[in-house]
């Protein structure tokens, strides 16, 4: 994944977390929409909650990124990857905690957590295939 977000400038980068924000955002309101008409609101408040997590996580993740290629020293890669783990960690604990203590939300919790990281790639792979970088690296294989 690192080889393939390397091929993105940081612009692309930064549009890519702000369309990734507002698909999660929609999915978000659709989620909300849907359970509560289905009478399982619980369930759409654990996807918006497991998209805000993921959401969180991500521009976490993008800040200690930026930070540790700031820094001058090649020993900061340790407790970038230490906190990140971490940080997945929590997560996960918080959703199953969730799952296990009330169903719907813990549910949607997770889903909300699927739904981010796909709608993460999907933006990724858009990216990408708008710039050719895909195309382009095929085409080297070839």
């Amino acid at each position: 994944m690192v080889n393939v977000l390397s091929a993105l400038s940081v612009p692309q980068l930064s549009v890519l977390a702000r369309r990734t924000a507002l698909v999660a955002l929609g999915v978000g309101v659709v989620a909300l929409i849907v359970t509560f008409v289905l009478g399982m609101p619980l369930a759409g408040l654990g996807v918006c909650l497991g998209l805000a997590m993921a959401l969180v996580n991500f521009r976490l993740i993008a800040r200690s990124t930026a930070r540790a290629s700031a820094a001058a020293e090649p020993a900061r890669r340790r407790p970038l990857v230490t906190s990140t783990l971490g940080r997945l960690g929590a997560i996960s604990v918080v959703a199953l905690l969730l799952a296990w203590l009330v169903r719907p939300l813990g549910f949607g919790t997770i889903v909300g957590l699927a739904l981010f990281q796909f709608a993460l790639l999907a933006n990724v792979v858009t990216a990408l295939l708008r710039d050719g970088a895909l195309r382009t690296e095929e085409d080297g294989r070839s």
